[in-house]
Formats: structure tokens, C-alpha cells, sequence
């Protein structure tokens, strides 16, 4: 027992240490530049696609994803998944992929200021169920290139899988539990961007159109993200 449990606590530590790794920082460092003092400031996909362009962002969607897909393919490995290990290595794959999320979402090495976990989420995914995810990220594109908006896309993304994988594992309540609070934290962290497609004002993504100018973009964003702020202060 004492084995299965430092099996787990190494599992989650080294997960969240992964996850602290900033793809868009590192990315936007060989540039000579900073994402987060451009667009909305999030060092995510989305807004390396408004301000990179296309390329850099696919390149920080893989790079964000490979964060959780590591500690889940581990967990999933280390507690016997490629030989019959059943539950548990499932557990052990989204409790490395979580951990992944969280420290994305909530990096020490960078304050507690970090994404907002959707490419991380795709990760942990494409190793639990690689067939599916791969199929609802082709569609999930598809939406994005329909309706340009990042944030809706991401819920596609995720709600899709997510409703499949509590279907698979309603009989194991870890499962679920772990799977709820990745999707509510999820749901949490792009609160704002809902609430701007509500009035109007949330930014679109172009996939097909040559970056913005840097400086336009952090013009159009900046009350945005005055709003959030404050709205952060008064929660």
C-alpha cells in the first residue's frame, strides 16, 4: 500500500512540475518577445494564434498537450495499463493529467499566473481515448474555423470527451470525480470569455488570416482585460 501511495505522490508532484513549463513563454522568449503583454495576456493557444500567427500556435497547443499526455502515459504505464491493469491505471492517468492542468493553470514558478489548461485537457485525452479525441478535434476545428471563437471551441472539445469518459468509467467514482474537476476548472478559468460572448465582446480567431499587428490587438483587448481584473478584485 505504502508503494501504491509514493507511487502517486511522485505521479502528481512530477506532473505539476511539468505542467509549470510555459510552451507560449518559452516560445515567445525565442522571439524576443512576451505573450503575456500582448492580446489578453494569457499564455495559451489562442492567444499565440492572434499574436504569432497559426504556425507558433499549433506549436504551443503540442507542446502544452505533451505537459499532461506525459504524466498520464506514465501514471497509466507505472500502475499496469499495457498489461490488464484496469481501474487503477486509469485513476493513476488522470491523476497525472490533472496534476498537469494544475500546474499549467497555477505554475509556483511563475506566481500562481499561468494558462488556462484547454491544450493541457487535449493531452490527457489523446491518451485515454486517442481514437475519440482525435476524432472530435477534427470537428472541434471545424467549429473553430465556422464560428472563430476560441473559448467555444474548447467547450466543444471537452464536454465531447468528457460526457464519453464518465459514460465509460460511471462505475468508478475516482474516475468521475477527477473528470468532474477537470471540467468544472475548465468552465472556471474561462468564465470571463463566456460572459464577453454573452455581450458581444469577445475576441475572434482567424485561422486562415495573417497575424494581427501586436499593438492593434493589445489596443482592442485592453479593456477586457481591465474588466477581469476588477472583476477579479471584487471576487
Amino acid at each position: 500500500m505504502a508503494i501504491i501511495v509514493l507511487k502517486f505522490v511522485l505521479l502528481i508532484i512530477g506532473g505539476y512540475m511539468l505542467g509549470n513549463f510555459s510552451s507560449a513563454k518559452f516560445i515567445s522568449k525565442l522571439k524576443k518577445d512576451d505573450i503575456t503583454k500582448h492580446g489578453s495576456g494569457n499564455p495559451g493557444t489562442m492567444n499565440m494564434v492572434r499574436t504569432f500567427g497559426f504556425k507558433l500556435g499549433f506549436l504551443t497547443l503540442v507542446m502544452d498537450a505533451l505537459k499532461s499526455a506525459i504524466p498520464s502515459l506514465v501514471g497509466f504505464a507505472i500502475f499496469g495499463g499495457f498489461s490488464g491493469g484496469g481501474d487503477m491505471a486509469y485513476i493513476a492517468l488522470f491523476a497525472g493529467g490533472f496534476a498537469a492542468v494544475l500546474g499549467h493553470i497555477f505554475p509556483i514558478v511563475y506566481k500562481f499566473k499561468g494558462g488556462k489548461g484547454i491544450a493541457c485537457i487535449v493531452g490527457m485525452f489523446a491518451v485515454a481515448e486517442p481514437m475519440w479525441a482525435g476524432i472530435i478535434f477534427a470537428v472541434s476545428l471545424l467549429f473553430l474555423i465556422i464560428v472563430k471563437y476560441g473559448a467555444l471551441t474548447s467547450f466543444v472539445f471537452i464536454t465531447c470527451l468528457t460526457v464519453i469518459e464518465g459514460y465509460k468509467f460511471r462505475h468508478n467514482i475516482v474516475v468521475c470525480i477527477l473528470l468532474f474537476l477537470i471540467y468544472f476548472l475548465a468552465w472556471y478559468m474561462h468564465r470571463q470569455n463566456f460572459f464577453r460572448l454573452l455581450i458581444g465582446k469577445e475576441n475572434k480567431v482567424n485561422l486562415f488570416k495573417k497575424k494581427k499587428d501586436k499593438e492593434k490587438l493589445d489596443r482592442q483587448t485592453k479593456k477586457e482585460i481591465k474588466q477581469e481584473n476588477k472583476n477579479k478584485e471584487i471576487g
